[in-house]
């Protein structure tokens, strides 16, 4: 059954491209912008749409969960990026929330492997030697092939990142809520047995969204039970990992490495001991954003709006209760 069309809301700092794709592709939608979250719940109320595709353009703090999910707040909210933590909780029976996971896996999975190849080659130390010109003889490279990638969370990020350890010739071992065989992953786990992984990995990657259970999931019970020559990338939501309990073993030597993306409070806080530990890279929240990002996020919310036109099911639908 074709519906009727539908009013769309853009919720962005940068609507201009998206509006004009949304017409050519729907030519009778009705389409209302909005470029800011202290604009949206007045927007929300005189706009009324039944749709809006929006982004978390400006961090969690601040953002208008209230007025999306209120009276005035569409049936269908479709999240531009793949976290929805700023939106939870909410009732899947009154509203419908989509994401645009696996739009930027690929591009993840690079990201974490740039990141794990920085500490197994010591670029940082090859990059002190050349500003020292110093020559160091017997230089020994550490190969990827043959190590434990343990990879928590096997969504569509860790899928890709599995797919790519293969190539690199590792061991990948993982986890996910419903443990079943995957390609491209070894051994799989249930997210409950962490506890005997910890201490077989030599990559670790966290990759699982922010929920009651993932909270401070990577603690000091884990830095304690990791190799001491391992490496750490957290491309998952802030909160899953325990800065404080990152910023211990790293100044203990617990670890060899760790690239961190994501944190609780973005920007990073300046007077954060993060800025100052050795062996410890960060990224402004940006292993997910490459220059056709927005396009492609956008493209994945134009073939399910045509599906949603059309009375089809919607691809990537979340659980309020799984939080995924």
């Amino acid at each position: 059954m074709i519906k009727q069309p539908p009013r769309i809301l853009l919720h962005n700092d940068t609507t201009d491209k998206m509006a004009e794709r949304l017409h050519a592709a729907m030519p009778d939608a009705q389409i209302a912008c909005c470029q800011s979250y202290q604009g949206l719940p007045a927007k929300l109320a005189e706009f009324k749409p039944n749709i809006a595709y929006s982004i978390c353009f400006k961090g969690r703090a601040g953002f208008p969960r209230e007025a999306l999910l209120g009276a005035d707040g569409p049936e269908w909210i479709a999240v531009g990026g793949s976290g929805v933590d700023h939106l939870a909780p909410w009732e899947a029976a009154r509203t419908t929330v989509t994401n645009s996971a696996g739009v930027a896996a690929s591009m993840m999975a690079e990201y974490v492997f740039g990141m794990a190849l920085h500490f197994t080659l010591d670029i940082a130390g090859l990059e002190a030697d050349r500003a020292g010109q110093y020559w160091r003889s017997g230089r020994l490279m550490t190969p990827l092939r043959g190590k434990t990638i343990l990879i928590v969370g096997l969504g569509h990020t860790g899928q890709a990142v599995a797919a790519r350890a293969k190539a690199f010739g590792m061991h990948v071992i993982g986890t996910r809520a419903r443990p079943a065989p995957m390609e491209n992953v070894d051994e799989v786990f249930a997210s409950n047995d962490l506890a005997q992984l910890w201490h077989r990995a030599d990559v670790v990657v966290l990759s699982v969204p922010l929920l009651p259970t993932t909270h401070s999931l990577m603690n000091a019970h884990a830095f304690a039970l990791m190799k001491d020559t391992a490496v750490l990338v957290d491309v998952s939501r802030g909160g899953v990992l325990d800065t404080a309990a990152l910023t211990n073993a790293m100044r203990h030597g617990a670890i060899a490495g760790a690239a961190i993306d994501v944190f609780e409070a973005e920007p990073l806080p300046f007077d954060s001991p993060l800025w100052g530990l050795d062996n410890v890279i960060i990224s402004p929240h940006c292993s997910s954003v490459y220059a056709e990002w927005g396009h492609d996020s956008f493209t994945l919310f134009l073939e399910n709006l045509a599906r949603w036109r059309k009375g089809g099911a919607l691809q990537n639908i979340v659980s309020p209760k799984r939080g995924y």
